[in-house]
């Protein structure tokens, strides 16, 4: 295997030693690429010691840009691994800029792309920095997740590289999963999913909403798309990119949800309601923004029931196989095999969330329900969760 292996600065870039140590020991070719910030850390004559090629750290480097080196370069490796990957160096490239040799690769290649992020612990749980990572895995990146524990700093928290050992496994992982062939499972399915909140408004300024952020639903949406699905993305108001390959319908209250859903339902094969769709909307308006006034200690709003959207496909003569969810903060499993049934549904996940799970994270667990059987998900990513339900779905559909 040839990897191309991007060192960013930090403290941690003496750990990508030990990586291109490994990686030779094993057999595979390495080439290092430095930042400039990287070279502050580490000599790159140690690199070169390890790998036996001179290391590249310059966008306009003469000997090798005669023949556009780095276009050669970026189409060189199997694989593109950035251990340490420093804030900084996620920022830009969550912006696409290509200012320095790795920056430029990056948006140079069609190859795999690998980033261990390693930083301050409150750099790390910093919201911009949380942002850049999630939106680099939107585009497919992989992220090998920091570990917990002391800094270089003297401070205690997640930001530590992940340990060359387990970044070195991880990759071997990636590649081989990657040199499989092709998971076509859903090929010719056609799917229709719901995700993300729903928003109520009160009037032109205020709504009633919840903290449902889509990712499961989305997560979903790009791995049936991956396996050969025609995928509908019915999605509330949330801020994610639209998966490759599939068809994005944008609503923002349960009514207009309720809309979109009704107009493409008879099409699908399946349909997974992921979305977190409000219970109540208030019954009017109003036409202007409530104001406060200095005799009124309470505000009073009638709320009306909403559409159960996952129940009414459920009935439908033309119904395709509903999966529901079953977003519950307590007795979990069993509020989610009373749903089941007093619904109608083919299958539901019982979803916990809360205390870090579920709701605004990366990570989830399902329990998979069905009238016969109860299949529990360890926690993972939502990608793998999605995966292990399709999976699970389209085993259904065939029996």
């Amino acid at each position: 295997m040839k990897i191309l292996l991007g060192v960013s600065g930090g403290i941690a870039a003496y750990k990508a030693l030990e990586l291109v140590r490994l990686w030779m020991k094993a057999g595979h070719q390495v080439q290092v690429v430095m930042t400039e910030g990287a070279k502050q850390f580490i000599a790159p004559l140690s690199f070169q010691a390890l790998s036996g090629q001179r290391v590249r750290d310059s966008l306009f480097d003469l000997a090798q840009e005669d023949a556009m080196g780095h276009i050669a370069l970026a189409r060189w490796p199997d694989v593109i691994v950035l251990a340490p990957a420093s804030a900084d160096l996620l920022a830009r490239l969550r912006a696409g800029m290509a200012d320095d040799l790795l920056t430029t690769l990056c948006l140079a290649t069609d190859k795999p792309l690998v980033f261990a992020p390693a930083m301050n612990r409150l750099m790390w749980a910093n919201a911009a920095t949380q942002e850049n990572v999630q939106l680099l895995q939107s585009r497919g990146w992989t992220m090998l997740a920091p570990e917990s524990g002391e800094q270089a700093c003297g401070e205690v928290g997640a930001g530590r590289l992940a340990e060359p050992a387990s970044i070195v496994s991880r990759v071997a992982q990636i590649m081989s999963h990657a040199a499989e062939k092709p998971n076509q499972a859903w090929l010719g399915k056609r799917l229709l999913v719901t995700a993300g909140p729903t928003f109520e408004d009160l009037d032109p300024v205020r709504f009633i909403g919840n903290r449902s952020s889509g990712k499961m639903g989305f997560a979903i949406a790009q791995a049936a798309a991956d396996q050969g699905a025609q995928v509908v993305l019915i999605a509330g108001p949330v801020n994610l990119p639209t998966p490759k390959g599939v068809e994005r319908i944008n609503v923002r209250s349960a009514l207009a949800m309720m809309t979109a859903v009704q107009a493409n339902y008879a099409q699908a094969d399946v349909m997974i309601g992921a979305a977190a769709v409000a219970d109540y909307r208030v019954e009017q308006v109003a036409q202007q923004k409530i104001k406060k006034t200095d005799d009124q200690d309470r505000l009073t709003l009638e709320l009306v029931k909403n559409p159960d959207i996952i129940a009414w496909v459920a009935q439908q003569s033309d119904k395709p196989y509903v999966v529901g969810f079953a977003a519950e903060t307590q007795d979990v499993v069993n509020y989610a095999k009373e749903k089941l049934k007093r619904k109608g549904l083919d299958m539901i996940c019982a979803n916990q969330v809360g205390e870090g799970i579920g709701f605004e994270t990366d990570t989830n667990q399902l329990t998979l329900i069905t009238e016969n059987e109860t299949v529990v998900l360890e926690l993972s990513s939502k990608r793998q969760q999605a995966e292990a339900l399709l999976t699970f779905i389209i085993e259904g559909v065939k029996n």
